[in-house]
């Protein structure tokens, strides 16, 4: 990198619904956080992807459920974000670009802005960044660069990008002015694209905060007053931005393809020739895994005897997968949920989400591990008047000053010590002590100590879901 080259500033989009890899990824608590391959988690390997000279610590736009998650994640990273934006409900993203462009304009103007999703894998880190920085001069002349990977077969699961000419081969580092956007094919129109030069729309762009302001003034101006409007009723809460509710709330939910790029003139494409995945279903994900002789990708937990070309994966360290006699089969075995399939159909289990979510079933988007700013908590057993949850609480965790209606709780600490209020009493309670907690007591639980403390809760009542809490204090802000 040269002295004078232009910092360009990561924006990190880190929503989604969780539903193309169910059952690992649900509605509360998608894909980007679950490590598919390795130790870091794929938003984890976002941000570090560029953690480097030349790039700005990331803005990162998320959603309210997914805030703790976030700054937990970067902070084992090791990573800082320059800010964390809190979109109010998801409207999809080009509110959430130009929210971030807006934001960026008013503290850098000329800044250049990256956007990524959070949850694609690129694995050489080191040569994406350099595409991008051979990128920053198209950028700063105005253009809005997007990023096509050189395709490697006919696949209708992604979108493509048609160059005005066909990239070289090996590519130029230098983007190409861009024709076309064209949305998933099918397998003919996949071949054809492929014979002639068309590349893989990556999701990713290149451009000054400036460049992306106008384009959507230029081209879905609906969408400028409302969002203008969030970020100017920005709220700090914690270490967070909350974008405004009611203006937020106004902006048209659309995708940026939709409202920018499929009708914007100053598009350009950088072709990048090594490898990515949007790890959109489970065969990208076998696509993108480790495999044997016989084709199989198999995780730590499971076991192949005569497969061939299939993917199994026990996420339950205390659960063995075995496939016997598989061929083209993903299995993917969660503590609450299992799923079978072809791997042909992976690109349809959104529908069994459907079918789930329709009969009323919780593993449809939630797990039976549940994340909270202080730790989570796992339900263990459940009955009609009954509930048995084992809670962790990380080292200075404190939930919040509460009361229910319905149950009252039993807690037994079995790994550390717990300071618990109850009333006007406050006491701490050891491994191996107890404590009661009458229904409509007023009560709070802390972790003094250094290390993870863990406590089973026995819940006794006539109703026992998470809404029958009163909250009278809470130190993350929640209501």
């Amino acid at each position: 990198m040269a002295k004078d080259d232009p910092i360009i500033h990561p924006v990190i989009l880190c929503g989604g619904s969780g539903t193309r890899l169910w059952p690992l990824s649900r509605k509360s608590y998608p894909k980007q956080f679950s490590a598919l391959s390795g130790d870091q988690t794929l938003f984890q390997t976002c941000a570090a992807r560029f953690d480097a000279p030349g790039f700005a610590a990331p803005l990162v736009v998320t959603g309210d459920p997914f805030r703790f998650i976030v700054t937990d994640q970067l902070a084992e990273a090791g990573i800082t974000p320059d800010a964390i934006l809190i979109e109010p409900e998801a409207r999809n993203t080009a509110p959430a670009i130009l929210a971030a462009a807006l934001w960026l304009h008013a503290r850098a103007p000329g800044a250049l802005m990256l956007v990524a999703p959070s949850d694609h894998a690129l694995p050489d880190a080191a040569g994406f960044r350099q595409a991008v920085l051979d990128a920053s001069a198209a950028a700063l002349a105005g253009q809005i660069v997007t990023f096509g990977v050189t395709p490697t077969r006919p696949e209708t699961g992604y979108g493509y990008l048609e160059p005005a000419s066909p990239p070289a081969n090996p590519p130029d580092a230098r983007p190409v002015a861009l024709k076309r956007f064209v949305e998933k094919p099918a397998l003919p129109e996949a071949e054809r694209m492929l014979a002639k030069g068309y590349l893989w729309n990556a999701g990713v762009f290149l451009c000054t905060a400036a460049t992306m302001i106008d384009a959507v003034e230029a081209h879905a101006p609906d969408l400028l007053a409302p969002v203008r409007q969030a970020v100017d009723e920005i709220a700090p809460d914690l270490a967070f931005h909350r974008l405004g509710p009611a203006a937020w709330a106004r902006a048209p939910a659309q995708s940026i393809d939709y409202a920018v790029m499929e009708k914007a003139a100053n598009l350009s494409v950088m072709p990048y020739g090594g490898n990515w995945s949007d790890l959109g279903e489970w065969n990208a994900v076998w696509r993108t895994g480790p495999a044997d002789a016989d084709g199989n990708v198999i995780s730590a937990n499971a076991h192949a005897i005569a497969c061939e070309n299939s993917l199994l994966r026990s996420e339950t360290p205390g659960t063995a997968l075995v496939g016997l006699g598989l061929t083209d089969i993903v299995a993917i075995a969660m503590p609450d949920a299992v799923l079978v399939a072809h791997r042909g159909a992976t690109q349809d289990v959104s529908r069994a989400v459907a079918v789930l979510k329709q009969s009323r079933t919780p593993q449809a988007e939630t797990f039976r591990t549940e994340h909270r700013p202080w730790g989570y908590y796992e339900t263990l057993a459940l009955g009609p008047r009954f509930q048995v949850k084992r809670i962790v609480v990380h080292p200075g965790g404190t939930l919040s000053s509460q009361s229910h209606h319905h149950r009252a709780e039993h807690w037994v600490v079995v790994q550390g010590t717990a300071r618990v209020t109850v009333g006007e009493t406050v006491r701490l309670v050891s491994e191996n002590e107890s404590i009661y907690v009458p229904l409509g007591a007023q009560h709070r639980l802390e972790n003094p100590g250094k290390f993870d403390m863990t406590l089973i809760e026995v819940q006794t009542g006539a109703y026992l879901g998470e809404d029958d809490i009163v909250r009278y204090e809470d130190v993350y802000s929640r209501s």
